[in-house]
């Protein structure tokens, strides 16, 4: 039996691999670049490219990439073979700095939310150091950033890196006010939660709605599905713990820490969990794990679903998006501490990451905003639309006992200002978690857990990040200046929670009267779908906040808003063309064809015996009739709905068209759809049921 520890990181060009293959010298700068962002020698570059050549080659690669994400949502590769001609007719094997450092490959085809025209093809990638190589199949792939002619970004890397050293400046300028004058770097790390469903290929394929658009458009509600709560956590089927050992495997090998494996709430539904590593290198990782879920199932005869929402009336899936602030020397910026002093600084990035969710709720809940996810969120297993914050009993206490200046009832009766002798020592939270907050506090780590399961992690950390960056600068730029820092500091944390309380909540998620609550009294936001919170990217304090940090450039956040918009609209348009097309040429026939065989029977009743007046057949068959009309009409309404999109003046404009008008139709249609499921022999069915597809793998 191989032992995990012999292979894991064999495909990786890690640390480990660069220590034993490069020089001192060309190690400690590499090392330099990585860690400290020191600028990158040309003679630095083509020693790594030598070794990562060498040692590529040496594991079976014969070829190189820029592996990129492009902001479709998936990554992106152009391959390059490593050989060059050699003068006695041969080849030899070759890769250089220059091509490490920079390709060139096509940049007009992908979305560019009009920051390329369609003639301006030239685009570039530039390599991530802080990010290892890696081998997948016989190709070297390099994680590059992916930028314009004219140096925007086209991609999700860039701003999130950007968001990155945003957030390790500002958090740096508070640390060294505490005194913490040898931390040279703060990061940001993340540990995602991957839910996903299995279904069998076979059901796949005779399925257009989920090969077309990744989930079912029709299907009616099965005699069971997750009433009893026997799925979750319950004892894995042996094809799927097969398929999970081999995708551990597969993780192992290109260094993803896959530590946890269960199943989910929903049959059918799974969840994979990794430990945490740094947000950039945790969001590379996503994106493969993504990848290799869904190659790993194909080698199994399954079909791995990534939709957010791929059945109805069961739950969706997310990506609990779990982040965390540590110092370079392994200090987690979120963990109480062991001292009064650790409890200062402690509470005030606590303070700073509740008046940033706070300050750019919009922020968060766009970043995580796809036609997908909007079917998810509120649902099951899912948090509201409503972002709040949860933090548990024990720091609602103490965070109560600052602003009102009363004695904070816990281990110690001491008076709450945050002078280093007077501030008693507290625990970190021990309360219960909360699984319907959108963002609770886990002990030392918060979990955002709006994300949808196909969504890149990127666009969530890189709002996180900048609203954070922007509560410790204006933290720092105060405490800077201030003669008395403890008042200062006491004072300025005291109002943060004063200010920002109403967006603390502690209760049911779910509840109705939580929403009418976090709207009418707290005042909260709730924008229920993509078009309605997409446009405020471009508020003026939202373009005012990232285009500070450095994060976006005003053209680029145009940009992603146009290109969000249209990937909304374009992904709405699939399912009703492709429901359109269902309906006609299988749900229709299918019903008519059973029409057909209840009529015969009828007769044939009618004919052993004409004194029968009622009977099954006739009863069932004036029903079905009924909907095959209702269906007819249903879809002629949606085809008109969808031909009106053509009128729209912009995206903008088509979205809320497809909000308002579309995807009432598309439910329309559904119902009457879905009820002539009911009554339709099986035999008559074009395609597998929700019972079919959801305990179809054993």
């Amino acid at each position: 039996m191989k032992k995990v520890s012999d292979f894991f990181g064999c495909k990786v060009f890690d640390d480990r691999v660069m220590k034993a293959n490069l020089s001192a010298k060309v190690y400690q700068s590499l090392r330099k670049t990585i860690d400290e962002g020191a600028k990158l020698d040309i003679g630095v570059a083509n020693a790594v490219a030598a070794a990562m050549k060498d040692w590529a080659v040496y594991h079976g690669a014969t070829h190189y990439t820029h592996w990129f994400q492009p902001l479709t949502g998936v990554t992106a590769e152009k391959h390059d073979s490593f050989i060059s001609p050699s003068p006695d007719g041969g080849v030899i094997m070759e890769f250089s700095g220059k091509e490490l450092i920079k390709g060139e490959p096509d940049a007009s085809s992908f979305p560019s939310g009009g920051l390329r025209a369609t003639f301006e093809a030239r685009g570039y990638t530039a390599w991530d150091p802080t990010s290892y190589a890696f081998i997948k199949g016989n190709t070297l792939c390099i994680p590059t950033a992916f930028c314009s002619y004219g140096g925007e970004a086209l991609d999700k890397k860039t701003p999130l890196l950007r968001s990155m050293e945003a957030l390790n400046k500002q958090a740096i300028r508070i640390l060294h006010l505490f005194g913490n004058d040898d931390v040279k770097c703060v990061r940001t790390s993340v540990g995602p939660e991957q839910e996903y469903f299995l279904i069998t290929k076979e059901m796949y394929e005779q399925r257009r709605d989920i090969r077309f658009t990744g989930r079912t458009l029709f299907g009616a509600k099965p005699p069971k599905g997750q009433e009893m709560d026997d799925h979750y956590f319950g004892v894995i089927k042996p094809r799927v713990a097969a398929y999970m050992e081999e995708l551990n495997e597969e993780l192992w090998k290109l260094g993803i820490l896959a530590k946890t494996e269960h199943n989910e709430v929903a049959p059918a539904q799974h969840e994979l969990a990794p430990i945490y590593t740094t947000t950039n290198i945790a969001t590379d990782h996503n994106q493969l794990t993504m990848e290799i879920m869904q190659k790993v199932a194909a080698k199994h005869g399954l079909v791995c679903l990534l939709h957010e929402k791929p059945f109805a009336g069961v739950n969706g899936s997310g990506k609990h998006n779990n982040w965390s602030l540590a110092t370079d020397g392994g200090v987690n910026l979120l963990s109480p501490g062991e001292t009064p002093y650790e409890n200062a600084q402690f509470l005030l990035f606590l303070c700073a990451v509740i008046k940033a969710v706070d300050d750019y709720q919009d922020l968060l809940r766009l970043s995580v905003a796809t036609a997908g996810n909007d079917h998810r969120l509120g649902a099951n297993e899912a948090p509201p639309a409503v972002i709040s914050i949860f933090l548990g009993e024990e720091l609602n206490a103490v965070l109560e006992a600052i602003e009102t200046g009363t004695p904070y009832a816990g281990t110690e009766k001491t008076q709450m200002k945050l002078g280093v002798d007077v501030l008693p020592k507290f625990n970190r939270d021990t309360t219960d978690r909360n699984r319907t907050s959108p963002f609770a506090f886990t002990g030392n780590k918060f979990e955002f857990r709006m994300l949808g399961s196909s969504n890149s992690i990127a666009c969530a950390n890189i709002m996180l990040n900048s609203a954070v960056a922007e509560s410790l600068k204006i933290y720092a730029d105060r405490l800077e200046k201030a003669e008395n820092f403890e008042d200062v500091l006491h004072e300025m944390i005291r109002k943060t929670i004063k200010d920002h309380k109403h967006i603390i909540f502690n209760g049911n998620g779910y509840d109705d009267t939580w929403i009418k609550e976090a709207v009418e009294r707290r005042g909260l936001l709730n924008y229920r779908t993509t078009p309605d919170c997409m446009p405020h990217l471009l508020d003026e304090k939202n373009v005012r906040m990232l285009t500070s940090h450095k994060v976006f450039s005003e053209a680029e956040l145009k940009s992603r808003c146009e290109i969000m918009l249209e990937n909304y609209c374009k992904t709405v348009l699939i399912e009703a063309n492709t429901m359109i097309d269902m309906a006609k040429t299988e749900i229709a026939p299918a019903v008519s064809a059973y029409v057909l065989e209840l009529a015969n029977t009828a007769v044939a009743k009618k004919a052993v015996d004409d004194s029968i007046s009622r009977n099954y057949e006739t009863e069932l068959m004036k029903k079905l009739v009924r909907l095959e009309e209702q269906i007819a009409i249903k879809t002629d309404e949606l085809e008109e709905a969808v031909m009106k999109l053509k009128g729209a003046e912009d995206v903008e404009a088509e979205s809320y068209m497809i909000r308002d008008a579309v995807l009432g139709e598309m439910g329309e249609l559904r119902v009457a759809c879905d009820e002539a499921e009911t009554m339709t022999a099986k035999k008559y069915w074009p395609f597998p049921t929700y019972g079919d597809l959801l305990f179809g793998v054993k």
